[in-house]
């Protein structure tokens, strides 16, 4: 998908506002294109459930729909607040409730709907003029109702903490719902008029106020996937195949099984939609009973093709795809690079590649089905419930409207929970048994099963004149594309007309850097993708590509024999497309400029460190171009060449987000994305072995620990522009930097993730 379809989405067309009361409650639908979207449902008592966004009880109750999963990233409170200060609510009011499948929740973009998604830092970003508007509308339709009540003309009152106001008396929300009908209908015309609260009006956003899905995860309260239950439900342990794609099983001997308490059967699992090949599960009425029994189930199987590859064959099937410069889907082609090389004085060249790198969410992978009339009841947390929907309904040989899933909070998600697989086994089995089967992947099942990010390779070519000046770049990135075997729709087309690219296997490689001549090469690794399903990881392309764009910025620079910095802030000219002309990417390279600027400062870069220490810089632009979060980042290391080690002392990042929505929960996303940028950057990584992943749990796959914690000094700037991504960018910028550290420090130029000396 490409970034400029992405900024679409900040408008309002094809939207209309409906207010509309039932019983005694308001409800706010901000309705789209989608069917079926724009039709109030009432429910029973003094209050309802509305489609979209916003339910007023005539109890003063208000609550907020959040079609966003929650995985600890607070989106909830986020988009609460973007509401709550647009409607002139008390916080104390608000309540949150994040949505289940319903398409109504689906993002549109032209031609095509991403669904209710919650990933690529998208969330605030695709909602806020939205959730603004839906805000700003309510707030008029509730003064102008109370202004009848008042007998006041509406310009003269005032709404805020959930009362209109005027000539010294006032009415609360609960009264007017109870005491008026709100019923009207808004156009987008009326809509795209309604007046917005300036910045310095506003009370929530911005502005430190308490999370409100803090509490419940605080006592306990917090209902994840892998707490749901269901009575009568048993449980279900997965056996899982060698490969990925193409295993069958041969004989299943479940007898020592059968002596464990609590153990029921084994079930083979025929999926239609062939996602799951060569499974079999485990049925008991307790967990531990079923994995007792998994273990002790004897299943031969005769393995798929990919069983015969490694890592290695991986790495080199992309090293060759990105060596030919015949090869790929051109991403950017600017200037005459074949003509810039044939006139180098001189030219550098590297490769950059990362191995196999796994999500481990906290809460392994899990879910509940259950079947009621005909309708399959699906209890997990999810990221990306129309992904899945069409497979599960292929699956199952039923319509997808007979497929419900029923959100939960996540235990990270990181984008592993963006592909819904898990629940195929479990609504398999579901359908095999006509009871509600619970199905708990334990962390080995769930490493193999995971779709982990591909194994790259980036190859980059740099060209000079007789003076030294940089005249050219080629880059080609090499890797398995999760978009393209999941969402092909979704996959941009070549510059040149030719091809097709995944936006999440070279977005990030469209940098803010001025270079007269620079094309892009997108390669996709047709041998990964025999070997796994490639999946989305947190930062996704960026947080790959990044890592060679930087660390190459940086060896050109010091070929240059110029500062690192200096070098970099000359190339951020902001002339032409560099500029910045949309509201997600206004300011262009000036803003990327601006923050490099201030963590100089801030780092105190340049002054004289203690031997075998130094100091690396990188900056990134976040997930896509037109959505940008300019950010740049300083890395302070100690490397021990003897030892052959790293220590990372400290991290600086200056981040221009836009407007900063929730100040603490951006504050948090920035530092865990900068802890796993450290974690991928010397600590993470394994690798396929026989078809499957070498390193299945914690004991050898070896995430940060605490001990290797560095100190963090994080910025977030202040800005009036529109708000952009924050959970994913501050991890891209993290490796690069580090790789550049450990050379200042050493000489030694790491080009490998992890970095190893």
């Amino acid at each position: 998908m490409a970034s400029r379809d992405i900024m679409l989405q900040g408008g309002l067309t094809r939207r209309t506002f409906l207010a509309s009361s039932a019983g005694a409650g308001l409800m706010l639908t901000l309705g789209s294109a989608i069917p079926g979207d724009s039709h109030a449902q009432g429910a029973a008592g003094k209050s309802f459930v509305p489609n979209m966004w916003i339910e007023v009880s005539d109890s003063g109750a208000i609550q907020v729909n959040i079609p966003r999963a929650e995985m600890g990233q607070h989106v909830g409170t986020a988009l609460a607040r973007i509401l709550a200060d647009e409607l002139g609510a008390n916080w104390d009011d608000i309540s949150i409730h994040h949505a289940d499948s319903d398409p109504k929740w689906g993002v549109v973009i032209p031609g095509k709907s991403l669904g209710s998604i919650t990933g690529g830092s998208w969330s605030v970003f695709l909602s806020f003029a939205l959730v603004s508007h839906a805000g700003a509308a309510g707030r008029v339709i509730l003064r102008d109702a109370g202004a009848q009540l008042l007998s006041a003309d509406p310009a003269d009152c005032k709404v805020e903490a959930s009362k209109v106001s005027a000539n010294g008396a006032s009415v609360s929300f609960a009264d007017i719902v109870r005491r008026s009908d709100v019923s009207r209908t808004l156009s987008e015309e009326e809509l795209a008029a309604l007046p917005l609260k300036s910045p310095a009006d506003r009370q929530f956003v911005g502005v430190d106020t308490k999370a409100l899905d803090i509490p419940a995860k605080s006592t306990g309260e917090a209902v994840y996937g892998i707490d749901a239950e269901l009575p009568g439900m048993v449980y279900a342990h997965p056996l899982i195949p060698p490969t990925r794609y193409g295993s069958t099983i041969q004989s299943i001997d479940d007898s020592a099984a059968k002596k464990i308490p609590g153990y029921q059967q084994t079930i083979r699992l025929s999926d239609p939609s062939n996602w799951i090949q060569g499974w079999a599960v485990v049925i008991a009425d307790s967990f531990p009973a079923a994995m007792n029994a998994a273990a002790a189930v004897n299943v031969e199987w005769s393995p798929g093709p990919a069983a015969a590859l490694s890592e290695a064959d991986i790495l080199a099937e992309g090293t060759k795809l990105a060596a030919d410069k015949t090869h790929g889907t051109l991403f950017v082609d600017e200037g005459d690079v074949r003509a810039a090389q044939a006139a180098a004085a001189s030219s550098i060249e590297a490769t950059y590649t990362t191995s196999t790198a796994l999500h481990f969410t906290l809460e392994p992978a899990n879910a509940l089905v259950e079947v009621v009339d005909g309708t399959y009841h699906i209890h997990s947390g999810n990221q990306w419930h129309s992904l899945i929907i069409p497979t599960l309904a292929q699956a199952l040989a039923v319509d997808e409207a007979q497929i419900q899933i029923h959100q939960y909070y996540l235990g990270g998600g990181f984008g592993r929970r963006l592909v819904g697989d898990p629940m195929i086994p479990a609504a398999l089995t579901a359908k095999a048994l006509g009871k509600p089967v619970k199905l708990v992947f334990p962390r080995p099942e769930d490493s193999r099963f995971d779709c982990p990010r591909s194994p790259s390779v980036q190859q980059f070519d740099a060209s000079f004149d007789e003076a030294g000046t940089l005249t050219g770049v080629e880059h080609a990135a090499a890797a398995g594309w999760p978009t393209a075997v999941m969402g092909p729709s979704f996959q941009g087309a070549g510059v040149d007309g030719k091809g097709k690219w995944d936006p999440f296997s070279i977005s990030g490689a469209d940098h803010w850097y001025t270079i007269p001549n620079n094309r892009v090469r997108a390669c996709r690794n047709h041998v990964a993708e025999q070997a796994f399903l490639p999946g989305w990881l947190r930062a996704v392309g960026p947080g790959w590509i990044g890592w060679g764009v930087e660390s190459f910025m940086d060896e050109i620079a010091h070929q240059l024999g110029q500062d690192p910095i200096d070098f970099r802030l000359g190339l951020l000219d902001g002339q032409g497309k560099n500029a910045g002309d949309k509201h997600g990417a206004v300011g262009g390279a000036s803003r990327l400029k601006a923050v490099l600027e201030d963590v100089r400062n801030r780092s105190g870069w340049g002054r004289e460190l203690p031997k075998g220490e130094g100091l690396g810089v990188a900056v990134c632009h976040g997930q896509e171009r037109g959505m940008a979060t300019w950010i740049a980042c300083v890395a302070h290391v100690a490397v021990d060449t003897e030892a052959k080690s790293t220590k990372v002392k400290k991290i600086w990042q200056s981040i221009d987000c836009g407007t900063v929505v929730h100040p603490d929960g951006a504050l948090a996303q920035a530092e865990s994305a900068v802890l796993w940028g450290v974690s991928l950057a010397l600590h993470e990584g394994t690798r396929f072995d026989h078809g499957h992943v070498a390193d299945t749990n914690l004991d050898s796959y070896t995430p940060l620990r605490m001990a290797d914690v560095p100190d963090l000094d994080l910025k977030l700037m202040d800005s009036p522009h529109f708000p952009t991504g924050m959970g994913e960018p501050p991890l891209i910028p993290v490796a690069p930097a580090i790789a550049n550290a450990v050379y200042t420090a050493s000489g030694i130029r790491a080009r490998d993730l992890p970095i190893k000396l």
